[in-house]
């Protein structure tokens, strides 16, 4: 059967087309976002660079082709139409006549759909992976730069073991097929999936112990929504079904927060020795504050820029690496849709079909820089501050 083609003009208007909800969404929101630039806080005040514009609208645009990826996709990204084997961009589906407009992979998937919801994945596991970690460096950082002896002694060695390993063996060993059928990734995870809730309950606890009407309200949301994810995300647990993840995805996650939490770890530490030298922490010292409530109310505080700038950098240094590790076949299922895990079946074809491996190849380079204009932006930010 012979397979009819659309022009290159024709893919790019149909390409920008199925985009269409995710172009009036950064219309809304950056409109709004330049019209109350001066009331967002540090938000608003990315909006005065270019650089801070360029790096929060490619942001979003990957965030919202994830959210409207099922509307944006024309296909299923695991569907498999014989015919369209490594067919060429631009070629129309015979049977439903839509078209395929990056052309198919060797199992006959539309490159297109599988570019596309490939955002979930990333979006789901870098930033979400990143934040667990930065609540286990903050908890363990805090008392460590704030007490320093014995207890920055034991943390810090801990954290500079961790370091010092390699990190792509560190996760080679961590997301073998043999480590994901044993309960180690569990057992890890049922710990780093702590740190969230006795975080947050610290911080309400100390933030509002002489007004029990708040921090019972407070407290109570915590274990029971912290509770509630952590049942699901450790065992899978949910009644309503809603929290849960894949074992090749909590591996990742796991092995994601357990190589980066060090790094936040030795960041939070260092602000923390340099902050609690200040006269407003010696002034809460005097009132007579608890340690933790400096550290939570009065440190942490100060040392939003640096840890927003590094959390940025942080999930594209998690991006490349899910994309690392896809090539390598490594933590996800095979036939997911991952950007790394397609151009790893790309690459195999290069000298045949390069327009495969392209799409995956530019969505990861573009989410990355992204990443980073944002992060440039917040760090001039946070040095104005």
């Amino acid at each position: 059967m012979q397979i009819e083609h659309i022009s290159a003009f024709d893919v790019v208007v149909g390409v920008l087309w199925r985009f269409w909800p995710v172009w009036v969404a950064l219309v809304l929101l950056m409109g709004a976002s330049f019209a109350y630039k001066k009331k967002l806080g540090l938000y608003g005040q990315l909006f005065d660079s270019g650089v801070g514009i360029a790096g929060v609208g490619i942001c979003l645009f990957w965030l919202f082709t994830a959210i409207f990826a099922s509307t944006i996709s024309p296909f299923d990204p695991l569907a498999q139409v014989s015919i369209m084997k490594d067919a060429l961009p631009g070629a129309i589906e015979p049977t439903s006549k839509l078209i395929y407009y990056f052309g198919g992979d060797k199992l006959a998937r539309d490159v297109f759909s599988r570019m596309v919801y490939g955002s979930q994945i990333v979006l789901i596991i870098a930033p979400a992976a990143t934040g667990f970690a930065l609540m286990v460096g903050i908890t363990l950082g805090l008392p460590a730069g704030y007490y320093g002896g014995k207890i920055d002694t034991l943390l810090s060695f801990l954290a500079n073991l961790v370091l010092a390993f390699p990190v792509i063996l560190l996760f080679y060993l961590l997301v073998t097929p043999g480590i994901m059928d044993t309960p180690i990734p569990y057992a890890m995870a049922g710990l780093f999936f702590l740190f969230p809730i006795i975080f947050f309950s610290v911080l309400f606890w100390t933030r509002f112990k002489n007004r029990p009407d708040r921090l019972y309200i407070l407290l109570g949301l915590t274990l029971v929504i912290g509770g509630w994810i952590y049942a699901g995300l450790v065992f899978d647990a949910d009644p309503l079904k809603i929290v849960h993840i894949d074992p090749n995805q909590l591996n990742i996650f796991v092995a994601v927060v357990f190589a980066s939490s060090p790094g936040v770890f030795r960041i939070v530490r260092g602000l923390t020795m340099d902050i609690k030298t200040r006269d407003y922490v010696a002034a809460a010292q005097t009132r007579g504050e608890s340690p933790w409530y400096i550290m939570l109310w009065e440190i942490l505080p100060n040392a939003r820029g640096p840890l927003i700038v590094d959390a940025c950098l942080r999930i594209g240094y998690t991006t490349i690496l899910l994309g690392t590790l896809g090539y390598f076949g490594l933590g996800l299922a095979p036939e997911s849709p991952d950007w790394g895990t397609a151009i790893k079946d790309a690459s195999r074809l290069l000298r045949s079909f390069i327009h495969p491996a392209l799409p995956p190849t530019i969505a990861l380079m573009s989410f990355v820089l992204g990443l980073n204009l944002l992060a440039d932006s917040l760090r001039e930010q946070s040095m104005k501050d």
